[in-house]
């Protein structure tokens, strides 16, 4: 008697797959689509998970685009804390699939409503990106000169790159009730303030999450039909739920559902692939050994893991593909402050400063 259950690949099975081995000793958790090479352009953008993949790339002389520098003048550790160097472009985490779509519309030319223009204490911030400056701008007209140059560096990286890694972060979110903008984060915690008239409250499901991501990757398509698309979905925890939640059980709904539509899309698209950085770190397999005592942090050896993965399984599907120069940054696009910066390995998390709120 035959069935396609017999004579499958021992990753097939639980039993050979997981259970035989230790959890160190897993391979194989990744098919990779395409091949990340050392002559791709590598854009990086998403929520806090997607600043590791960013530092391991380039540390393996990879070329990541630095899509908008920081100035000459400014010193490593400035730079980083004014979030030059974290992502492409100066956008901040993106945390959900509506935002990416905003930025990639904004960038190309839609109109950005004056909802995103806060002010507080007689300072301007950005609502697609409050925390990029630590003090706010000193004018409206500097803060949306700076947004003009985010936006011209989403365009640069679109045009040139050639692999977009994105990781969905978030389903919660906060948008403008008139215009259905949505903000980074709720205004009134980082900056602005909040109007319980006009700022409204939403947890996208899975059909819009999906619509936004399909969108914006139509977007990214139209304008470099040679990208392709990398996805990943974050382990880290939600530092705060507004949705009436546990905070644990508004994790889970949260992540599966971001889960569910990075396997659709890549299931949908040739040229989309999804990498399974989430489940390396907090699948039950690895007894949460990634984590830090906070439960939420994701502790270096964690991150070490989750990319040797990438290598190990890019290197075995594709032993022949182009590799980067080990010795140095790639030909073009790397980031060279990161190796400088003693604050390189500190990841930028807006979402945390919700920690300043528990009592």
């Amino acid at each position: 008697m035959t069935h396609p259950y017999i004579g499958l690949p021992t990753i097939a099975y639980w039993k050979t797959g997981v259970a035989a081995l230790n959890p160190l000793q897993l391979s194989g958790l990744w098919q990779p689509k395409f091949p990340v090479t050392g002559e791709d352009r590598i854009v990086t953008a998403g929520s806090c998970f997607a600043q590791h993949i960013g530092r391991a790339l380039s540390a393996r002389g990879y070329r990541w685009l630095d899509a908008e520098p920081a100035p000459p003048f400014l010193k490593p550790e400035d730079a980083s804390a004014y979030n030059y160097g974290i992502f492409s472009f100066r956008t901040g985490n993106i945390y959900s699939a509506r935002i990416l779509r905003q930025w990639l519309e904004m960038a190309f030319g839609a109109e950005v409503p004056a909802c995103l223009n806060w002010e507080t204490e007689g300072r301007f911030f950005d609502g697609l990106r409050p925390a990029i400056e630590p003090n706010g701008f000193e004018t409206l007209g500097e803060m949306i000169a700076s947004r003009e140059a985010c936006f011209a560096a989403i365009r640069k990286a679109v045009n040139q790159g050639s692999v977009f890694v994105f990781t969905l972060g978030l389903t919660e979110s906060w948008y403008d009730a008139e215009s259905d903008t949505e903000f980074a984060l709720c205004p009134g915690t980082v900056a602005g303030t909040f109007d319980a008239q006009q700022h409204k409250f939403r947890n996208h499901r899975h059909a819009g999450i999906l619509k936004d991501m399909k969108a914006a990757i139509k977007l990214i398509r139209r304008k470099n039909p040679e990208m392709r698309v990398l996805l990943t979905v974050s382990p880290v925890p939600l530092t705060a739920t507004a949705s009436g939640a546990h905070v644990l059980t508004a994790t889970s709904r949260s992540k599966s559902t971001l889960r569910a539509v990075a396997a659709e899309l890549a299931e949908d698209y040739d040229f989309v692939d999804y990498f399974p950085s989430y489940e390396i770190i907090t699948h039950p397999v690895w007894r949460g050994m990634f984590y830090a005592p906070n439960q939420r942090s994701v502790v270096s050896e964690g991150v070490d893991v989750v990319m040797g993965h990438f290598f190990a399984d890019q290197d075995r599907a594709y032993p022949d593909r182009a590799k980067p120069d080990q010795g140095g940054k790639g030909k073009a696009g790397a980031d060279t402050k990161r190796a400088q910066n003693p604050d390189a390995g500190d990841v930028k998390c807006e979402e945390e400063l919700l920690n300043a709120f528990a009592r």
